[in-house]
């Protein structure tokens, strides 16, 4: 038993190694901005071609990686995504045109994809029903260290190394993560490889239908929908503008305020990871609670007069930080909505949501932007601020109706008995 135990954590903790790394490949465009315009000779809307392309790439695969974590295990898919980011982030270091590098990051967004679900898979088949939903919440918010490993490290080695040696090295850390891979991981306690059924399209099919029929993973599906699109908006791009020229922020401040959300982040998740195991009957109940608290502190700073002050901010970006963790309360309803040889592929599903929700949040703010704001340029203007995040309520309205819509749903289902009785836990 306590071999078990030991087993299950080293496991999780190579999983969750490559979940960093995963997100450090992810972030380390962030911090290299300025350098990937001089060495690819690209505007600043080029630039953010990669950003967006990430995006619809990551949440593009999140269904067939899932299908595939189903049909193949979690460590084959690990490794495989892993090589995929190693070989992709090399190739990008040694890449000297825009196109080689663009292609460079789709294969980086491909293997980041490959990388979440699959630990997630990992954490429901190594440890006991009650303690998944505390380690889910520490895997997504220790994963996102990888953005911290990003920002310092990276930004020295780029100033130390240069451009290809820094890349090269990172890409090499996934060298050793393979190893890891092929000896530390199983998919299970009773096997190293589990595989499940074969993959042709009518099983495909039945699958995805299945597990999107059920009302419960089309509950965790709008639950992260609605949840993670306003701090992922901040974080990944319109945090700090909106700060400095819509609240009028100086740019340290601006900082402080990213950096206060990301401890959020931190400090919530391993709390609701509590919350959820303790009281699985109250799960959306909790979404509809930390949603309607963001929507709130949104309204107070929007209706603020002339700029709203620094403690608000504060408590805004507490708030909102929130909504990150709150987004995997989605994933614990859709493990207990599906059996375990489905688990994955509606966890793609549900994975879907709160990035396609915030890549319509961060093309929306844009577009508001520059309707609302006079000739050309990035000349912003409070007002235009204004306008272009509440682009969010219409967003929260759809995802609201639907949590509360499939919510009946779901618990009508679970009081006919549909649910296994291993996994049964309300929504």
């Amino acid at each position: 038993m306590k071999s078990t135990v030991r087993n299950s954590w080293a496991v999780w903790v190579v999983g969750l190694l490559v979940y960093l790394v995963a997100v450090f490949h992810r972030s380390s465009l962030a911090v290299a901005g300025l350098a990937a315009t001089e060495r690819f000779d690209i505007s600043a809307s080029q630039l953010a071609t990669f950003t967006m392309l990430q995006l619809v790439v990551y949440a593009g695969m999140q269904v067939p990686v899932g299908l595939l974590v189903d049909r193949f295990g979690s460590r084959s898919v690990l490794l495989v995504g892993t090589l995929l980011m190693t070989c992709a982030q090399a190739g990008f270091a040694v890449a000297e045109s825009y196109p080689a590098a663009l292609a460079a990051r789709v294969f980086v967004g491909m293997g980041d994809a490959m990388t979440f679900i699959c630990v997630l898979r990992l954490v429901s088949s190594w440890f006991p029903a009650r303690r998944i939903p505390l380690v889910t919440q520490l895997t997504g918010t220790l994963g996102q260290l990888g953005a911290v490993v990003a920002a310092v490290p990276m930004t020295w080695a780029l100033g130390h190394l240069g451009w290809t040696k820094a890349y090269l090295v990172a890409a090499s850390v996934g060298v050793v993560l393979a190893v890891a891979i092929l000896v530390v991981l199983h998919d299970s306690p009773a096997h190293r490889n589990l595989r499940g059924p074969a993959l042709s399209l009518t099983a495909v099919r039945a699958s995805l239908a299945a597990s999107w029929a059920h009302p419960g993973t089309r509950l965790g599906f709008w639950m992260h929908f609605t949840t993670q699109f306003s701090a992922t908006a901040l974080s990944l791009l319109w945090g700090y503008p909106f700060f400095v020229k819509g609240e009028l922020q100086s740019s340290s401040t601006a900082g402080l305020l990213l950096t206060a959300m990301v401890l959020s982040v931190m400090a919530a998740g391993p709390t609701l990871g509590w919350l959820v195991g303790n009281h699985p009957w109250h799960r959306s109940t909790m979404v509809l609670v930390i949603v309607s608290s963001i929507v709130a502190v949104w309204t107070v700073v929007l209706a603020w007069p002339g700029h709203a002050p620094t403690p608000v901010l504060v408590l805004l970006v507490i708030v909102v930080g929130v909504g990150g963790p709150a987004s995997m309360i989605g994933f614990d309803v859709g493990r207990t909505s599906n059996p375990k040889e489905r688990f994955a592929s509606a966890s793609g599903i549900i994975n879907q949501g709160g990035f396609i929700a915030s890549l319509v949040l961060v093309i929306a703010i844009g577009l508001v932007l520059d309707w609302r704001t006079p000739g050309s340029g990035t000349d912003y203007t409070p007002s235009a601020f204004r306008w272009a995040m509440a682009t969010q309520y219409v967003l929260w309205a759809i995802g609201l109706s639907q949590v509360f819509r499939f919510r009946k749903q779901a618990r009508r289902v679970i009081n006919r008995g549909e649910l296994e009785e291993s996994a049964r836990a309300p929504a």
